[in-house]
């Protein structure tokens, strides 16, 4: 195997980020044992499993190290298919109660 010559850590690089993940876990446990509102449960269990989410996609799928063109088309990608999955939703319910035309 060749060299780079760029010699990185891979521990110090990737093990905040897993800490990171564990505590963003921990808080999720630790907010299905407390007395909060369900709006507000929703709310913050959303948040926490955006940024966990994102954390993961960002080191451990390596779009970190990616450039930042790659990082913009994805987005507006996934905007679109999730526009495209609510457009079908809509027929699959139709479906289901075996109407096939809107009289």
């Amino acid at each position: 195997m060749a060299h780079t010559g760029k010699s990185e850590n891979v521990i110090k690089k990737y093990l905040p980020a897993y800490f990171t993940l564990l505590a963003i876990s921990a808080m999720e446990v630790l907010l299905a044992y407390r007395n909060i509102a369900m709006p507000a449960l929703l709310a913050m269990y959303l948040a926490l499993a955006i940024s966990g989410a994102t954390l993961g996609i960002m080191y451990f799928m390596h779009l970190a190290d990616e450039r930042r063109s790659l990082f913009l088309t994805l987005i507006p990608a996934a905007i679109f298919v999730l526009l495209l999955m609510n457009a079908i939703w809509s027929d699959s319910l139709r479906l289901l109660h075996m109407r096939p035309f809107a009289h």
